[in-house]
């Protein structure tokens, strides 16, 4: 993964309302840590921030230049606090790195292909943890479940990782598997087990006699 040039701003007003005022300018709220070195607060231009995470993920390494002191740095994005209503995102903190370092990550796992036919699909991890070289962090795990067969399942040692990359999730971990997929009547007494615990009654339908008789007294002349 490429690194995206991000061009910041010390930051020396702080506080919530520091913190409103620098958002309305525009900018994002972050600190840069790591390595022992001191906290550094910065602002980050929202939207190419924003753009670069979204084409990159959460993985995309930064190559931080602040302008006023001239000082860059590379960074990955640690932790991201967001606003839940507008989806904005609200802060940053940024983890310092150096070329060559190793770094734990979670990484996506996408899948790719078609297995056999009559199964049903369970992804049942969604990423996996790496330590990979912090300049060449993938943004995704593809893997393959072409032809995979139903009963059969994948677990994370048999995923074929980034050159470089070491895994750290337990390998005998189940990725995805493809099951036997239910029948209707399977799917139906799981519904009703399920309604009974919840203290939920299915209503009776009326016989089919009484519905037809109570048509024929509605529809029957009354009596002068």
């Amino acid at each position: 993964m490429s690194e995206v040039l991000i061009k910041a701003e010390s930051r020396t007003d702080f506080g919530k309302g520091g913190a409103r005022r620098t958002r309305r300018a525009g900018k994002i709220p972050a600190v840069l840590y790591g390595h022992g070195e001191k906290p550094k607060h910065v602002a980050l231009p929202a939207l190419e921030f924003a753009a670069a995470l979204r084409h990159g993920g959460l993985n995309q390494l930064f190559r931080i230049e602040i302008a006023d002191d001239g000082s860059k740095a590379l960074a990955l994005p640690k932790a991201l606090q967001r606003d839940p209503l507008k989806d904005t995102i609200d802060h940053v903190d940024l983890l310092l790195v150096r070329r060559g370092e190793k770094v734990t990550v979670e990484v996506p796992v996408v899948l790719s292909g078609e297995p056999a036919k009559g199964g049903l699909l369970v992804h049942d991890l969604n990423t996996l943890s790496i330590s990979a070289d912090a300049t060449k962090l993938p943004d995704r795990i593809e893997l393959s479940i072409e032809g995979m067969e139903v009963g059969s399942h994948i677990p994370a040692g048999q995923v074929t990782l980034p050159q470089g990359s070491e895994l750290l999730t337990d390998p005998e971990t189940v990725v995805v598997s493809l099951t036997v997929a239910p029948s209707v009547e399977q799917l139906e007494a799981e519904l009703a087990e399920a309604e009974a615990e919840a203290g939920i009654e299915r209503e009776v339908p009326a016989p089919a006699e009484d519905a037809a008789s109570a048509g024929e007294a509605a529809a029957a002349p009354a009596e002068s």
